[in-house]
């Protein structure tokens, strides 16, 4: 589905390619089963002019923006990246028709390519 990210078909789940982790049922957002680090904006784009002098620093305004970065629980890949407004809740970015999948794939056959992720190339974590 994504680069960090498959369905097992016959269970249903949302998988880690990295680890093999079950993230959680794909009849529900994948999200839900990942770990969530609520960042500061200023700590990816931080300001640009003085902020103790100027009120506008071209760096976002915490108030206005946050940014979710998501990561598998069992190995610690960051799967997925968000821009969100503080208070509303994570965009639900897929919703695959797990019948439609289903008929799909029945015909060919599993992919097996491995997947490297930052965990892995640093060596932690294990590719599976």
């Amino acid at each position: 589905m994504t680069e960090y990210l498959r369905i097992d078909l016959e269970s249903e789940n949302w998988e880690c390619r990295v680890c093999n982790h079950v993230v959680g049922p794909a009849t529900r957002g994948y999200k839900e089963g990942m770990l969530v680090h609520d960042r500061d904006p200023r700590e990816i784009h931080p300001p640009i002019i003085d902020p103790d002098k100027y009120r506008f620093t071209f760096s976002p305004d915490p108030e206005w923006v946050r940014i979710l970065e998501y990561y598998c629980p069992s190995c610690g890949t960051m799967v997925e990246t968000e821009y969100a407004v503080p208070g509303h809740p994570p965009l639900h970015d897929m919703e695959p028709d797990l019948p439609a999948l289903k008929a799909q794939w029945s015909t060919r056959d599993e992919v097996k390519e491995p997947v490297i992720g930052p965990a892995v190339e640093a060596g932690q974590g294990h590719n599976h």
